[in-house]
């Protein structure tokens, strides 16, 4: 039976959870920061569709990246050098969030709920939650969010208005990320779009054992400070 819940900030270990559906490990509780920070503190998250109680996840093998592995193709390559764009941090939390949230073609509805974008929201108003932003002309044209505890970041999702603006956020970002002492980015689950990038899936005792690494270094003061304009000559 599917562990539920309480008032205490206590989750299932994370091997406990189960194989189908794959990585699914309690119901219940809330959002608070307290309990979301507790959960990516032991590599679980929260996902789970409108109507539905909060579903937490500890998937495995999980998809994640290191920095140094990150793929950058020839045409991405090519749209980071000869594209006029700007990169900015936390400028639009909310925003991302919410475009983050809208219908895709390929989906039949979004986990990213309202109650979650204020979740999140609230963590980004306690220095956890962050957004990098690639803007165009002035408009917000893709980008990314996710939590970061430590050295760890945990990429929640994506989107792109224009092509390629998500990945040239996610370039900077982990490319930054990596420079500032960051080892391992959470993917959570496998993509094919992760996978181009260089994102891998591996299982969960390397996971929880560099997780626990990396949440026990201590965060540069500068780690969020990313600020970048390409101007095309």
């Amino acid at each position: 039976m599917l562990p539920w819940l309480g008032r205490e900030l206590v989750f299932p270990p994370p091997e406990s959870a189960l194989e189908h559906p794959a990585g699914l490990l309690a119901a219940g509780g809330d959002l608070s920061p307290e309990r979301l920070l507790a959960a990516y503190a032991q590599g679980i998250f929260p996902w789970y569709a409108e109507g539905e109680p909060i579903l937490w996840w500890s998937p495995a093998p999980r998809m994640v990246l290191f920095p140094d592995h990150l793929k950058i193709s020839r045409s991405l390559a090519k749209t980071l050098k000869n594209t006029r764009y700007e990169i900015r941090v936390d400028s639009a939390f909310r925003q991302v969030m919410q475009a983050c949230s809208a219908p895709r073609a390929t989906q039949s509805g979004t986990w990213i709920v309202p109650e979650m974008i204020d979740a999140y929201c609230r963590l980004h108003a306690l220095g956890y939650a962050h957004s990098c932003e690639t803007w165009i002309d002035g408009r917000l044209a893709g980008g990314l969010y996710g939590v970061s505890i430590g050295c760890m970041f945990y990429g929640e999702s994506l989107f792109a208005r224009e092509r390629d603006a998500s990945k040239l956020a996610f370039a900077h970002l982990v490319r930054h990320l990596g420079a500032q002492g960051v080892g391992m980015i959470d993917c959570q689950m496998y993509t094919p779009h992760l996978a181009s990038l260089g994102a891998a899936l591996i299982p969960r005792a390397e996971f929880l054992a560099t997780l626990k690494e990396q949440l026990n270094k201590t965060q540069p003061s500068n780690l969020w400070k990313l600020s970048y304009r390409n101007e095309p000559s």
